[in-house]
């Protein structure tokens, strides 16, 4: 009687097995550690885009209104003054006193419409603004132009907007 001696097949040995699902462990704590820093990236830009988003268009119409003003008002204490320039009043072209005001308290710049009373929200997450003001030379009780520059925060990110813009009934 021959004996055959048995093939044994090729395969992998529990120590071989433990060690790829140990590695393929390691890479797949890697994607997924990559993956939520990219979600949580994704969600802090989109947050800051719809901000300076906002922040734009409140721009723009702030532009708007006082490059068709009829009259913007001076830094001071007198009447119709601005305390300070952390906001604007102004005369729009078609009459109406209203006022962007920023408060600190909530980080927001508010419209007011002195006319009617009413307060408006125009932009969130602002952090500060200014509203500089030249005035014309041959007449300092009039504004020629303003110059606006708007910080705005979200999170830890903050970014700042700067604009000008002349009043055209006082060139």
């Amino acid at each position: 009687m021959i004996l055959r001696k048995t093939k044994t097949k090729p395969a992998f040995t529990i120590v071989e097995v433990l060690l790829s699902l140990v590695i393929m462990g390691m890479v797949f704590a890697a994607v997924a550690l990559a993956f939520n820093a990219s979600a949580a990236n994704y969600s802090q830009n989109e947050s800051m885009f719809k901000a300076m988003n906002t922040a734009r268009q409140a721009l723009l119409r702030i532009t708007t209104e006082i490059r068709t003003a009829q009259a913007v008002a001076l830094i001071g204490a007198g009447a119709g003054d601005d305390p300070d320039n952390s906001q604007c009043s102004i005369l729009t072209s078609d009459s109406r006193d209203i006022t962007y005001r920023f408060n600190s308290g909530d980080n927001t710049l508010y419209l007011d419409d002195n006319s009617s009373g009413s307060s408006y929200v125009m932009c969130d997450n602002v952090t500060a603004i200014t509203f500089d003001r030249t005035t014309v030379p041959d007449d300092p009780s009039a504004v020629r132009n303003v110059r606006i520059s708007m910080t705005v925060s979200v999170d830890n990110l903050s970014q700042t907007l700067a604009t000008a813009t002349v009043v055209r009934r006082n060139l």
